[in-house]
C-alpha cells in the first residue's frame, strides 16, 4: 500500500475534521456549561442563605410575639391613675384583714419613670409580726406592681411579739396622659 499526496490530504482532513469540531463548536459549548454551573451553584448558595435568614425571620416573629405578651400581661397589672385609690384602699384593707391597726399613710408626688409613673406611699403600721408577715405575704400576691424600696422594723417595748413598721410603698401605673 502506497501512501500518495490524496491519501495524505485525505488523512489530514480524517484528523482535522474532529480537531476543528472541538475547537469550533465543542469548546465553546463546554465554557457555556461551565459558566451556567457556576450559576447554578452562586444561586443555590444565594437560597441557602435566603433559607437561612427566613427560619430566622420566623423564630424573630415567635420572639417579637412572646415579648409583646410580656408586656401585655404587665401593662394589665399597671392600673391606670384613676385606679390609684382602689389600689390604696386594698393595700388598707389587706393590713387590717392581716390583724394590723389601721396604717397610717402619706402619698408623695408621683415620680415619672421609662414607661410608667411610680406612686410612693409612706406607711406606718403597728400590731403583731405574724400579722405583718400575714399582710407582706398578701401583698406580694397582689395583681398589681408593687415595690417596697425602704422598710424599718422596730420591736414594740411595750407588747412582746408586736412591731411597729414604716415603710415606702411604691405602686406603679400608667398614667392616662400619655396612652393616646
Amino acid at each position: 500500500m502506497r501512501f500518495g499526496i490524496r491519501e495524505l490530504v485525505l488523512l489530514v482532513v480524517l484528523m482535522a475534521l474532529p480537531l476543528s469540531s472541538w475547537w469550533l463548536v465543542f469548546r465553546p459549548n463546554n465554557e457555556k456549561i461551565e459558566q451556567a454551573e457556576q450559576e447554578i451553584e452562586h444561586k443555590r448558595e444565594m437560597l441557602e442563605k435566603l433559607q437561612t435568614v427566613t427560619s430566622r425571620s420566623d423564630s424573630l416573629e415567635a420572639a417579637t410575639a412572646e415579648i409583646e405578651a410580656g408586656i401585655n400581661a404587665i401593662e394589665a397589672r399597671l392600673p391606670s391613675d384613676r385606679e390609684i385609690d382602689d389600689v390604696v384602699r386594698q393595700v388598707s384593707a389587706l393590713a387590717v384583714e392581716s390583724g394590723l391597726a389601721q396604717p397610717g399613710m402619706i402619698a408623695k408626688p408621683p415620680v415619672r419613670g421609662a414607661l410608667y409613673m411610680e406612686q410612693p406611699i409612706e406607711m406606718s403600721l403597728t400590731g403583731e409580726f405574724k400579722g405583718f408577715y400575714e399582710f407582706l405575704l398578701a401583698l406580694e400576691q397582689m395583681p398589681r406592681i408593687t415595690r417596697m424600696p425602704t422598710m424599718e422594723l422596730e420591736r414594740s417595748k411595750d407588747v412582746d411579739g408586736h412591731l411597729k413598721a414604716e415603710f415606702t410603698l411604691n405602686i406603679y401605673f400608667e398614667s392616662e396622659d400619655d396612652q393616646s
